[in-house]
């Protein structure tokens, strides 16, 4: 028996025995299923204090799909772990909430692959991301096209494409503080200041804050939010 089957074989073992205490009462489901998968233990984790804390896990024998629980007080930041004996970290952020969320993916690609479908935070993650990367695509255009100037020692077009770079950065700083301040009823505005945005300047993050519902800065990403604006506050 190689070392990875004896590292499965523990694992499932450890899982078994965990299992027999486990509390039933769950309120969020992940289904998932990855392409080309045939051994490895996926993981449903979250961050809690700095520390990602295993949720729920899984051995992965021969079957692609499987199915991860745990119990949500409200929605949250997720992440789906796969640990193939490969040396590497394999994660997939995602926002859940009460109910199933599906994540389809490949063992090729792991994160880029992935499709997500559950909660409507995660809907307007997708949606966001996929402006992102446009905007990234672009800016590979350009730092493609920079290179090609330097080489060629044409200053004049370097200087337009560091211009067209400062250009697109700030309208993906304001693509990102714009929606979060159209979606301040959801997770995903906290969440987008405090990730995306802290750098931003003062008076748009407060903005976010500000504007955010009282059940929305009463959320776990909201506290963090408050917290952020009152430290940073205190050290000016």
């Amino acid at each position: 028996m190689t070392n990875f089957y004896k590292t499965l074989s523990l694992l499932a073992l450890l899982l078994m025995v965990c299992s027999c205490g486990e509390d039933n009462n769950t309120n969020f489901t992940l289904n998932g299923s990855i392409k080309g998968l045939k051994k490895g233990v996926v993981y449903l984790q979250k961050e809690v204090d700095s520390t990602v804390i295993d949720l729920d896990s899984m051995v992965i024998s021969g079957q692609p799909e499987f199915t991860l629980k745990t119990n949500l007080e409200e929605p949250m930041l997720l992440y789906l772990k796969l640990f193939k004996n490969d040396g590497e970290e394999h994660y997939i952020p995602f926002f859940a909430d009460e109910g199933v969320t599906e994540i389809k993916t490949t063992l090729k690609n792991f994160n880029f692959d992935a499709e997500i479908k559950g909660s409507k935070p995660q809907d307007l993650l997708n949606e966001y991301t996929k402006v992102m990367s446009k905007f990234n695509n672009q800016n590979l255009d350009i730092i493609e096209a920079n290179f090609l100037a330097q080489k060629n020692n044409d200053s004049i077009a370097v200087d337009s494409l560091n211009k067209a770079s400062e250009v697109l950065y700030k309208r993906k700083y304001s693509y990102t503080i714009q929606f979060a301040l159209n979606n301040r009823d959801n997770i995903i505005a906290p969440y987008l200041a405090l990730y995306e945005v802290p750098s931003a300047n003062p008076v748009y993050v407060d903005s976010i804050y500000n504007g955010l519902t009282e059940n929305i800065k009463n959320s776990f990403y909201g506290k963090k939010l408050g917290d952020f604006i009152a430290e940073r506050t205190s050290e000016q």
